[in-house]
């Protein structure tokens, strides 16, 4: 992984490059000042403080400072400085004028680089480009953050060969290892009857691919218990009722609710909130084979809710169901799960927005709050109650999954609620966890959506003390 604290450093009067931030109100007044050679080199540019992402280098005799136009000079966002920790030459940099702030995260994220699968000698070596920062304080919090979307990161994009149910255990287990925390999993014989819908929808897969329930317990009993809840579909071929190549190209993509929960629980013990955490992560392939779950099948949830399998591409739900009613059965004060759940999800709000769903209006508030404050954007759906119907089955308690082509991240998120006592706060994110295409600080492929809202959250909740 990258070395982000490398890449973040304090001030302590070291030499640095600077940046001049300007906005299209403080460009005329700054240029003004500026020497007249250096207003010769921005007019060449066509250079005004209006163009996004843009900066120039100007020269100072055998070094350079650089000038970099922003939308608000005066309220940095955490990716204007992005396109700079990309592409200017290595070095160390320092703002001519006031502290990075949050800007300092994309600086880091920009550097970051997944190439464990290229060959090091075709690849050019990459100098560290630092930024300095005035805030001790704040350098620690934005490296646990752009170390936790970097985890998030890194195990989306490693391919599904590679990574399996059992990889993911090895990911909590060093996490476990890391601060302190318990490890029970739960597989075979056991998690068939305890948690039968995580068994069936895995069952297809080859005995080193196995299905398990992987639980993670942080944090002082006694202290506010939380549960954090991921879905775990390291690959996803659809099962019996099997993807098209397209749909299915990208499926290793279906662990990133797991990889989203794994990074959530890292930044909790990291920044040592008072709470007690229980990580639970349903790992999973969906393949196909003879001892695949069949389309009519029943299953008995772990909750005792009979469930009729309409579509064995609803897999997620199911496997969420168990793991969701295990986290409620130790009476948490708060349920947060994140899943790559539905498709209708992105054709209803695109690949940037994580549809919210949550079963307290005052949660969703605080939620969209963190969200605006961190610049990460959640965007509320309704738990429309009478949308239950569209899962109701003729042999069974429900069905996993609608007939209906409408509302069908409405119809998985009430499928959901189903398996969360109504006395307990929850919040469910179907979120993408990939980027279709490249944004400064923000390379095409896994990435981390909604994490940093749910993490203000906490954090605004449960102060480390």
């Amino acid at each position: 992984m990258t070395d982000f604290a490398a890449l973040l450093v304090a001030d302590r009067g070291q030499k640095a490059r600077p940046i001049h931030v300007v906005d299209k109100q403080s460009f005329e007044g700054w240029a003004k000042k500026r020497p007249a050679e250096d207003r010769a080199l921005l007019a060449a540019h066509r250079f005004d403080g209006k163009t996004g992402f843009a900066f120039v280098i100007l020269p100072r005799g055998g070094d350079f400072e650089v000038v970099s136009a922003v939308k608000d000079a005066k309220s940095l966002s955490p990716w204007c400085l992005a396109k700079l920790g990309a592409s200017l030459p290595e070095g160390t940099y320092k703002l001519a004028d006031g502290d990075p702030g949050v800007a300092a995260l994309g600086w880091l994220l920009a550097q970051y680089r997944f190439d464990s699968y290229r060959a090091k000698a075709d690849e050019p070596e990459r100098g560290a480009r630092v930024l300095v920062s005035g805030e001790p304080a704040r350098i620690e919090a934005t490296v646990r953050l752009a170390e936790a979307t970097a985890l998030v990161r890194d195990l989306v994009n490693t391919p599904a060969g590679d990574l399996g149910p059992a990889e993911i255990e090895a990911a909590v287990r060093d996490e476990a290892k890391r601060s302190g925390g318990h490890v029970r999993v739960t597989g075979g014989d056991e998690l068939a009857q305890g948690y039968p819908l995580i068994a069936a929808v895995g069952r297809a897969a080859t005995a080193e691919r196995a299905p398990r329930l992987i639980e993670l317990e942080w944090g002082k009993a006694g202290s506010p218990r939380i549960a954090i809840v991921g879905k775990g579909v390291c690959f996803d071929s659809g099962g019996l009722d099997l993807k098209q190549p397209a749909w299915m190209r990208n499926m290793k993509k279906d662990m990133g609710g797991a990889a989203h929960a794994l990074a959530l629980a890292r930044l909790v013990s990291m920044a040592r909130l008072p709470v007690r955490l229980h990580l639970v992560i349903p790992a999973v392939e969906n393949a196909v084979s003879g001892a695949a779950y069949r389309p009519g099948d029943i299953v008995k949830s772990r909750k005792g809710d009979f469930v009729e399998i309409d579509n064995t591409d609803a897999e997620g739900r199911l496997i969420l169901a168990d793991a969701l009613t295990r986290a409620a059965e130790d009476k948490p004060e708060l349920i947060v799960d994140f899943a790559t759940l539905t498709g209708a999800a992105r054709t209803a709000l695109g690949p940037d927005l994580p549809a919210l769903f949550a079963n307290r209006d005052d949660l969703a508030a605080e939620l969209e709050a963190s969200a605006r404050g961190t610049d990460d954007p959640l965007w509320r759906m309704p738990l429309w109650d009478p949308y239950a119907e569209l899962l109701k089955s003729d042999v069974a308690d429900l069905a996993n999954a609608s007939n209906s082509p409408m509302a069908g991240c409405i119809t998985a998120a009430l499928f959901l609620k189903r398996f969360v006592p109504d006395d307990i706060p929850w919040a469910h994110l179907d979120t993408y966890a990939w980027r279709d295409s490249a944004k400064p600080g923000r390379p095409k492929g896994g990435e981390a959506l909604g994490l940093r809202a749910v993490f203000g959250l906490l954090e605004a909740r449960y102060p480390p003390r």
